[in-house]
């Protein structure tokens, strides 16, 4: 199944996602930031000079580095599956970012995957593990 969990939790990783989408269009690195568990990984296996980043506070600075290379970015995600069991899930989404390549000037469109790892810290859902893998570059 596509989807499971409770609704609510559900609900509340789809916002989670939508606020991650909302920080990166409005360049909010501290509500960037607040997404993601201090522990937390982020894995670009395919992006050079990136690899995997750990640890909140790298990944905010590495975060911060890479958006000053796309000052007109325009990100959209869309959510792929959830499936969730207690106070862990995992979540598939599917991003859109288009943009003015940093070496050439011209429009670029990027599609990817993310594929991630969620738990529930307190009364809110945070990202532990985010992994992306390019769709399609062109």
């Amino acid at each position: 199944m596509a989807f499971s969990g409770s609704l609510e939790d559900r609900a509340a990783l789809h916002e989670l996602l939508s606020a991650y989408a909302d920080a990166v269009n409005q360049r909010d690195a501290e509500a960037w930031g607040a997404l993601w568990c201090e522990d937390a990984v982020w894995s670009l296996p395919e992006e050079s000079g990136f690899g995997t980043v750990k640890g909140r506070e790298q990944i905010v600075d590495a975060w911060k580095g890479a958006m000053g290379y796309f000052p007109d970015v325009v990100f959209l995600a869309t959510m792929g599956r959830i499936a969730i069991e207690g106070d862990r899930a995992t979540m598939r989404s599917y991003t859109s970012e288009t943009y003015h390549h940093p070496e050439t000037g011209l429009p670029h469109l990027d599609r990817g995957q993310y594929d991630d790892e969620l738990v529930r810290v307190g009364p809110a859902w945070k990202f532990r593990s985010r992994r992306f893998r390019h769709l399609y570059r062109g």
